[in-house]
């Protein structure tokens, strides 16, 4: 379930520094190139930001942009943008390292695939091998084998 979430080219490095904003624009576009989102679900999360502050953060180095289900998303999936030189989002476990976009269909259906995805990075050292991974290939076999 979590592999088919993860739609081609939706895994991407990103060598540059970027504004919170900015990364994550960049991680809900990689939605939008796999064909996960429409345009508009940008302006969505970004509006969900605004209004919560950095509640995307849930780890440290880690956080999950996302907005509610709507008639934006196609298909529910999952982005990742790792980001090389971390950026700040306001919470107390910045820098954000891997910045994850979800969007999900409806309410209840991506339940189960939240719960893989929360094991999958509860395994050991995942996240350490993820900050640490080079490029997108090495992400994606990380994630996903």
């Amino acid at each position: 379930m979590l592999a088919e979430a993860f739609g081609p080219n939706s895994i991407s490095v990103q060598a540059d520094a970027l504004s919170w904003e900015q990364a994550i624009a960049q991680t809900i576009h990689l939605l939008e190139q796999a064909g996960q989102v429409k345009a508009s679900y940008l302006d969505e999360v970004l509006e969900a930001n605004a209004k919560h502050g950095p509640y995307f953060v849930i780890a440290p180095h880690i956080a999950i942009a996302h907005a509610a289900p709507s008639s934006s998303v196609i298909a529910t999936g999952f982005s990742l943008l790792k980001l090389q030189s971390g950026t700040q989002s306001g919470s107390a476990n910045d820098p954000v390292r891997l910045l994850f976009g979800f969007c999900a269909k409806d309410p209840s259906s991506h339940l189960e695939l939240l719960s893989e995805f929360a094991a999958v990075m509860s395994r050991g050292e995942m996240v350490n091998l993820l900050l640490n991974a080079s490029n997108s290939v090495e992400l994606r076999k990380l994630l996903l084998d």
